[in-house]
């Protein structure tokens, strides 16, 4: 099976804004509902964002009003804008289908300097 494929990670000031991306096959894409899932170093692999194939969004109190998750079903791809970044932000960011079907794909890192 395909894993997803993550990018634009990065190094930040607290304050700023990333823009993540995942490309997934389409057998891991369509119809289902897509999440974005982070891991700090220590710490369980945690959903910040969930967006079902109609577009309707979820997301945990950490990160409501910060970050917005979005896809583009055309493309088989999920964004996530991450805005007014804290460095509690920091981690690896992954995307999977919610709940998590697919295999992990290789992430993206995410350092939020203070």
């Amino acid at each position: 099976q395909v894993q997803p494929v993550e990018s634009g990670g990065g190094l930040v000031q607290a304050g700023g804004s990333l823009r993540l991306s995942c490309a997934a096959s389409g057998s891991i894409f369509r119809l289902k509902t897509m999440g974005w899932y982070r891991q700090a170093p220590g710490k369980q692999r945690e959903l910040v964002a969930a967006i079902a194939e109609g577009g309707s969004t979820n997301y945990p109190d950490s990160v409501k009003g910060r970050f917005t998750i979005s896809r583009d079903n055309a493309k088989n791809t999920v964004y996530l804008q991450m805005d007014s970044l804290k460095p509690e932000d920091t981690a690896a960011y992954y995307c999977n289908t919610f709940p998590a079907l697919a295999r992990w794909g290789q992430g993206t890192l995410v350092t939020v300097s203070s």
